[in-house]
C-alpha cells in the first residue's frame, strides 16, 4: 500500500458534456490522448458536474413550480424562489440559512451548501444542474465499463467541492466511490517511536478527491477527469455512506 511517488494527471480534451454521452468511451479517449495505458491500482476522480450533467440532471428554473415554503425562505434569505425549491427537493433537511445560502442535510447524507445546485460551467443562464441520483452507482458503473475495455482493475472516486463548518475554502471531497475503502484504520499499527497508534483512520477517499481538485480547479480549467498512480489506497467495495458521521456524533449540527 505504501508509495513515495503519486502522479495526477489532467485528462486533456474532455468535451462538453451532454445528457447521455459515454464517459467510458470519452475516459478512454483522453487517456490515449495522454499517453496513459489503465494499470491495475490506478484511480480515476471524476467532477461530479460531468456525470451530473451525462445523467441528464439538468433543470431549467422555467419549468420548476415553486413551493409555498420554498417562496417563504427564498423571500427571507434574497434568492431565486426556483433554486430554493430545487434545494428543498434535494434535501432531507434545512440547518441554516443566511442570505443568499441555504446549508441542508443532502438526500445522499451529507452536510453541504445549496444541495449541491450549481450553474456554474453550464450554458445558459435559466439551467440549474443537480447532483447525481446515485454517486456510488454511477461510479461503480464507470468502473466496470473501464474493466471491459481494458482489463485493468481501477477505482473511481467522483468528488465535488464543499465547504467545511470549521474553515474557509472549499475543498473536493467523494461523493461516489467504487473500488476503494474510503477509510484505512491505521489503529493497532506502531508510529517511528513504537508507540501503538489509537484513533487514526484516514479519509483516504476524501484525500484523493481533494488532491485532484488541485487540477480540476472548477473555473475554466476543463480538466474534469484526473488520471492517478501510486496513491496508497485499500480495495475493497467502499460507499459514500462510510464516510459520513453519524448524526448523534456530528458536532457541528
Amino acid at each position: 500500500m505504501s508509495s513515495s511517488t503519486i502522479t495526477l494527471t489532467g485528462l486533456p480534451g474532455v468535451p462538453f458534456i451532454q445528457p447521455g454521452d459515454d464517459l467510458v468511451a470519452m475516459t478512454l479517449a483522453a487517456l490515449d490522448r495522454a499517453g496513459l495505458i489503465l494499470q491495475d491500482g490506478d484511480i480515476l476522480v471524476y467532477a461530479s458536474k460531468i456525470i451530473s450533467k451525462a445523467e441528464g440532471r439538468l433543470v431549467r428554473l422555467q419549468n420548476v413550480v415553486v413551493t409555498p415554503q420554498a417562496r417563504v425562505i427564498a423571500a427571507s434569505i434574497d434568492k431565486d424562489p426556483r433554486l430554493v425549491t430545487l434545494i428543498l427537493q434535494e434535501s432531507a433537511q434545512v440547518l441554516r440559512t443566511r442570505p443568499g445560502l441555504i446549508i441542508v442535510e443532502h438526500r445522499l447524507g451529507f452536510v453541504c451548501a445549496n444541495a449541491g445546485i450549481d450553474q456554474s460551467n453550464i450554458a445558459g443562464d435559466d439551467i440549474a444542474l443537480l447532483l447525481p441520483r446515485d454517486p456510488d452507482a454511477s461510479a461503480r458503473t464507470l468502473r466496470a465499463g473501464l474493466k471491459q475495455a481494458t482489463g485493468a482493475n481501477v477505482a473511481i472516486v467522483i468528488n465535488d467541492s464543499h465547504g467545511r463548518a470549521w474553515r474557509q475554502g472549499t475543498v473536493g471531497v467523494a461523493i461516489g466511490i467504487a473500488g476503494l475503502l474510503p477509510l484505512t484504520d491505521r489503529r493497532g499499527e506502531r508510529d517511528l517511536f513504537g508507540r501503538e497508534m489509537r484513533v487514526t483512520v484516514l479519509g483516504t477517499a476524501d484525500e484523493i478527491a481533494a488532491a485532484a481538485s488541485l487540477l480540476q480547479g472548477g473555473a475554466a480549467e476543463a480538466l474534469p477527469i484526473v488520471h492517478m498512480r501510486g496513491a496508497p489506497y485499500l480495495m475493497g467495495e467502499g460507499r459514500l455512506s462510510d464516510l459520513l458521521r453519524a448524526k448523534e456524533q456530528d458536532l457541528f449540527r
